[in-house]
């Protein structure tokens, strides 16, 4: 059985993804969330935890890279999904680079920080990616943070 990432999947992924967005808002962290699917199953999750560990490395990216490798007991997720709530930044879409990660479904886009400000070559060239899964849900979810931090 392959990836299942068409339709109502995507959706639920996403959500389970904004749900580790919450866990980090709850953290006091910018609420940025990540599942891994593989096969059609959640290996891996992560949020931001920056303040947490004090790393401005600790993306919610980052945190599931880590979580998935150690799943599948090897550094490459080329055949696993990225669900993340916030379009990547440039260095976490150069860490999916060396994780060969298969593919890459995002929520919000991200203008001023996102990958795609310095265009796809970030990307392993076998990476397929779309943007705007729950878009709506995901940027409310920063935009009420930001405008609580202000």
């Amino acid at each position: 059985m392959g990836n299942i990432t068409t339709g109502n999947s995507d959706e639920y992924f996403m959500k389970q993804a904004l749900m580790e967005a919450e866990k980090a808002k709850n953290r006091d962290e910018v609420p940025v969330g990540a599942v891994i699917v593989s096969n059609g199953q959640i290996i891996a999750r992560g949020h931001n935890l920056t303040e947490t560990l004090n790393d401005a490395t600790a993306h919610a990216e980052m945190q599931a890279f880590t979580s998935a490798a150690n799943h599948l007991g090897g550094k490459y997720l080329n055949n696993c999904t990225l669900y993340v709530t916030l379009e990547p930044c440039p260095m976490c879409a150069a860490a999916s680079y060396w994780v060969q990660l298969g593919e890459i479904v995002y929520g919000a886009s991200d203008p001023k920080r996102g990958f795609s400000l310095l265009g796809q070559g970030l990307l392993h060239p076998k990476t397929s990616i779309r943007g705007g899964v729950l878009a709506e849900e995901c940027g409310l979810l920063l935009t009420a943070f930001f405008r609580k931090k202000r």
